[in-house]
């Protein structure tokens, strides 16, 4: 579930050590690193609104279990990002320094990264292992999931409640998931609706995405309350067209376009010794990052009754298996 990610964001504990090279160090190092996963889970969170481009009628309904794998095996962009000692106030490389490398994000599986902080006088040095990322735990996807039900209202007109409840992980982590949608079946305005092989049909949904992650118990950095609070916003606006007169298996397919922001807070009050942190810092920052773009997928779904099947592979920025078990009657 959508705890990969949070936990992702828990190897930020290592901020510990950046803080030593002065807050805005660790703002500018946390940001390059954390943005791929802000990224990659607001296109994964955004998928999973529609099986079918054919609407239920008035009082037809569909409740569904949905579940996305969003994979960055080959994202060798997203895993790695290149970090200039010289946009950097205090923080350079042990090995070669001064010299611009490619280290990893909180993708990534690029280990064995040391830096260094160093005061000018050379009184303070400390050396430190810069994060590695999710590759280098053997995981390649971001999963998410939740619960889906959909309605049929006026004719052509479905509309779609999608949510998980908070829960909580280990005491430490706790997640939960709300949102809306609508989808509009423009075939049902047609005369010969009911002769049609196919349906199309539009789709917008917005999904709201919170996470909390609580380290204070890590014992990493002195200090209190610590935590990572993660928000998710994200907008689909997808034409989505299928087939409607097979009895058993149909297909789908929809283009459209995805569009998220999300903030991702350090809170909570924390002490670091060194010649560039002497005092303790509350809330220390803010990282918000945007991502939007073009997404295409293509689907079938199995109909056995009351109980459904889909599955479909979305084509975007950061692609995504969906998958679906659907109960319902229309």
């Amino acid at each position: 579930m959508v705890a990969l990610s949070i936990g992702t964001f828990g190897m930020a504990q290592d901020l510990n050590d950046l803080f030593i090279s002065g807050v805005n160090d660790a703002e500018r190092f946390a940001n390059d690193y954390l943005a791929p996963v802000s990224e990659a889970a607001i296109y994964s969170v955004s998928n999973g609104w529609y099986n079918s481009a054919d609407a239920k009628p008035l009082g037809g309904f569909e409740i569904s279990i949905v579940g996305n794998l969003t994979g960055f095996k080959n994202k060798d962009d997203k895993k790695s990002f290149v970090l200039d000692p010289s946009d950097y106030e205090n923080l350079d490389f042990v090995t070669n320094p001064g010299q611009a490398r490619s280290v990893s994000t909180g993708l990534g599986d690029i280990e064995g990264v040391i830096v260094v902080v160093e005061d000018e006088a050379t009184f303070f040095r400390e050396e430190f292992e810069l994060p590695s990322g999710l590759a280098a735990e053997d995981f390649n996807f971001i999963p998410t999931g939740f619960i889906q039900a959909s309605v049929g209202l006026i004719k052509g007109l479905e509309v779609k409640a999608r949510f998980l409840p908070k829960i909580e992980l280990d005491d430490e982590a706790e997640i939960s998931l709300f949102g809306a949608g609508v989808q509009y079946d423009f075939t049902k305005m047609m005369p010969a609706d009911k002769l049609l092989p196919v349906a199309i049909s539009a789709v917008i949904g917005y999904t709201n995405l919170s996470g909390d992650y609580d380290f204070t118990g890590a014992g990493v950095i002195d200090g209190s309350n610590q935590r990572i609070d993660a928000s998710f916003r994200t907008w689909n606006f997808s034409a989505v067209v299928s087939t409607r007169k097979i009895p058993v298996i149909n297909f789908y397919g929809g283009i459209g376009f995805i569009t998220g922001s999300s903030d991702i807070d350090l809170l909570g009050t924390y002490e670091a010794s060194g010649p560039f942190l002497t005092t303790t810092i509350t809330d220390p920052f803010t990282i918000s990052q945007n991502a939007s773009g073009v997404a295409a997928n293509l689907g079938t779904k199995l109909k056995l009754g009351f109980f459904r099947l889909n599955a479909e592979y979305n084509f975007a920025e950061f692609s995504t298996f969906t998958f679906g078990i659907n109960f319902g009657f229309r």
